[in-house]
């Protein structure tokens, strides 16, 4: 569900007597630009169902001009946003669909551990991920239309989710500190035991079917069950990933649009870095410093509304501060990486 129109939400609040933020939904979201963008992510849905529809082994190939379509499809949308509304609103754009794919990579170690930890065939596996892809859409789309209307009734909120990402950058600082940023047993997740406690479940799976039989009764396939395991993550990283952006643009449509072409691409880039993904070894240490960054900067924001000579953090620096993180990570993580092969062979 998209998040409401500016006007809509301005209007409500002032109804209850609620003071919006200065500027907080100052949006160039249009009702024709929400019915386009809308419409062509659906359509894109559609196309992907219609490609998984018959399982298959996604090849290397494929899978590499899939990711070209989403990543060019994406640049090409900022081109338009940046002439037609400014270089303020390309820079906001371009700064929030670099953090949330930054987000989308360390989540497709996740989808990995499930998709091995279940033991997912290969030609399932992009149905699996799909799944989780529409998940994600719904499921942001709430939190942002939720997280618009909190921003324009309250400034706290700035301080709120500028909490939220430094607490959460820590934790991910600690646990790429001790190894254990990946660490996941998926029989442990709390969904996962209350679907198996309910339902029955078969052994094997059967193609792309959810649902069986087992001696008469409907059983769920392993499929349903790691479909479910999917969704569930797909929460916590909503947690994440919407303050993360809302930390760099307030329009509600441009935080939308960010999340939906880094979650679209998901599918394809999982079979293209499927390989490459362990050699990110300082991953986690980069998306650290980039989330409390950010929470820095909503800390920051939240202080100038209360208090206008607390200086801000403009977009264009956020944007060579993430670019020069995400630069910094993936260099130290390939000289890691080579050194210890390096020292292995000898």
């Amino acid at each position: 569900m998209p998040p409401f129109p500016p006007s809509v939400v301005s209007s409500t609040l002032e109804t209850a007597g609620a003071q919006p933020a200065d500027a907080t939904l100052d949006s160039i979201g249009t009702p024709l630009l929400w019915a386009m963008l809308l419409g062509a992510v659906a359509l894109l849905l559609v196309l992907d169902f219609l490609i998984t529809r018959r399982p298959h082994r996604v090849t290397m190939r494929e899978a590499v001009a899939w990711s070209a379509f989403y990543i060019a499809l994406p640049l090409a949308f900022g081109g338009y946003v940046w002439s037609a509304h400014g270089s303020q609103r390309g820079l906001e754009y371009y700064s929030g669909y670099l953090v949330e794919k930054s987000l989308s990579v360390d989540n497709l170690f996740v989808f990995m551990l499930l998709l091995a930890s279940f033991a997912v065939p290969a030609e399932l596996q992009q149905r699996v991920l799909l799944f989780g892809i529409v998940g994600a859409l719904v499921l942001r789309g709430a939190f942002i239309a939720a997280g618009a209307a909190a921003l324009a009734a309250f400034d706290w909120v700035f301080l709120l989710f500028g909490a939220i990402l430094v607490a959460t950058g820590v934790k991910v600082l600690r646990d790429a500190r001790s190894g254990a940023d990946h660490a996941f047993d998926a029989d442990r997740m709390r969904a996962v035991r209350w679907l198996r406690r309910l339902f029955p479940v078969t052994d094997d799976y059967e193609g792309p079917r959810m649902l069986s039989r087992v001696d008469g009764r409907r059983a769920l396939t392993p499929l349903a069950v790691v479909v479910v395991a999917v969704l569930a993550t797909d929460v916590v990283f909503a947690v994440d990933s919407v303050p993360a952006v809302y930390g760099i643009t307030g329009d509600p449509f441009l935080v939308f649009a960010t999340n939906a072409f880094a979650l679209l691409g998901l599918r394809s880039l999982y079979f293209v870095l499927q390989g490459a993904l362990d050699k990110l070894v300082h991953l986690g240490f980069g998306l650290s410093a980039i989330l409390l960054f950010i929470g820095a900067k909503l800390v920051l924001h939240w202080a100038h509304l209360t208090w206008p000579v607390v200086p801000e953090i403009p977009t264009p620096a956020s944007l060579v501060v993430i670019i020069g993180i995400l630069a910094v990570t993936t260099v130290t993580s390939l000289r890691a990486v080579r050194r210890r092969e390096t020292v292995g062979a000898g």
